[in-house]
């Protein structure tokens, strides 16, 4: 049954035709029967046949031309009015041509189906009055054909609507569809802009850091043995420490592959600042640090951009502030923050650097302080300091800005 209903779907022309077949039958049946009658309600049997014919054409093309054969139908109507073809089976056609265009045909011929249902019971009444009825019961006749023309259209018009519902939440779904590929292309293009952060800040703090050692273990190999050792440790524990991070980040790309085992940490946080300033002590560079305020639990967002702020002041100190340089770090508890101030006294970055474009300039360190700032509703000051050296002061809200 189901192979039958899919095939009748997919040939509803088809369907139209065997219906039309049927339709001119009975209707041919009934114009013989009533050209055969005596009198002056003989019906002319061609004009009776070819009117037939027409309107079954109708019923079979209907779905292909509905507004031309719904002209054709109400032409056929007025050749009955004229030609004296009384109502026959044929005319269930003006019916099915008004559901027809109701549904599926133009605007304007819907209205004039419309126009013609409710029209033609009386025209038909006119012109083949009831005999022996009142003018009550000729009314009746009247109303009781229009109801179906109606009802018709009526039904009709719902599927209409019904199509153009049906329609919207296709087109809906498909638009929710594209937007939701949309989101997960600019979800992967923000992950990755993320991992290109955390790669930028753990390179450049880590391999400076191991440069510095590296040079210094160099300068007191001869003089200091047991100096160049725990500079050696140094580098090779901070290559440890990137390594491992490098390995994590770069772990979020593999989704769907084979994960290896290897040594992963945790997101860096505000208690590790203290074991980020003891390792650039440890590389040279004097580091003063206060914390104010009562330390409390923050979010995870906040304590990594904190983080990474101090990292990547201090890793810039290192690189542009000199030989003799030294920085100070602030750590504010405020109630509905946390506020971070890093100056230093070197000779700060070059003024190229945050000239062109603001502050940024082409230093992407600063963008990445930034974009992360941003990215936790925070602000972020950073420039060159009266007197020399660099200020980077930065306020992240424990609540993200609506």
């Amino acid at each position: 049954m189901q192979r039958l209903y899919d095939f009748l779907r997919r040939h509803p022309t088809g369907v139209d035709a065997f219906w039309a077949v049927v339709l001119f039958g009975l209707s041919g049946a009934v114009v013989a029967s009533m050209s055969l009658r005596p009198g002056a309600h003989r019906m002319p049997l061609a004009a009776g046949m070819a009117v037939s014919a027409v309107l079954c054409a109708v019923v079979a093309l209907r779905r292909r031309f509905p507004e031309p054969m719904l002209l054709v139908a109400l032409a056929a109507g007025l050749a009955q009015l004229v030609l004296d073809v009384e109502t026959t089976a044929a005319d269930f056609a003006l019916l099915v041509i008004t559901y027809t265009v109701a549904a599926i045909g133009a605007r304007w011929a819907s209205r004039l189906a419309l126009a013609a249902s409710l029209v033609a019971a009386t025209l038909a009444q006119l012109r083949w009055p009831a005999e022996h009825s009142s003018l009550l019961g000729q009314t009746a006749i009247v109303v009781f054909q229009t109801v179906p023309f109606a009802l018709a259209w009526v039904l009709g018009d719902s599927m209409r609507t019904r199509r153009a519902y049906f329609a919207q939440l296709e087109e809906r779904a498909a638009r929710l569809e594209k937007e939701r590929e949309a989101q997960s292309k600019v979800a992967v293009a923000a992950e990755r802009a993320r991992i290109a952060r955390e790669l930028h800040d753990v390179v450049a703090h880590n391999v400076s850091v191991m440069v510095v050692q590296a040079d210094g273990a160099a300068y007191v190999l001869d003089a200091a043995p047991d100096q160049a050792k725990k500079a050696l440790e140094t580098i090779s524990s901070t290559g440890r420490q990137a390594l491992a991070e490098m390995r994590r980040l770069l772990g979020v790309l593999r989704t769907g592959e084979h994960q290896e085992s290897g040594e992963y940490v945790p997101q860096p946080d505000v208690d590790q600042i203290d074991e980020l300033i003891e390792q650039c002590r440890s590389s040279g560079l004097p580091v003063d640090f206060k914390v104010e305020g009562t330390p409390r639990p923050l979010p995870s967002g906040v304590e990594l951009t904190a983080y990474r702020i101090v990292q990547e002041a201090l890793t810039n100190t290192r690189k542009h502030g000199g030989p003799n340089a030294g920085a100070s770090v602030r750590l504010v508890y405020f109630d509905d923050g946390l506020g971070l101030l890093v100056e230093d006294d070197g000779k700060g970055a070059p003024h190229e650097l945050y000239e062109e474009g603001g502050a940024d300039g082409q230093g992407h360190g600063l963008i990445g302080m930034r974009e992360r700032v941003g990215m936790v509703g925070g602000t972020l000051d950073a420039g060159p300091r009266p007197g020399g050296g660099f200020r980077i002061s930065a306020l992240l809200p424990l609540k993200p800005a609506h």
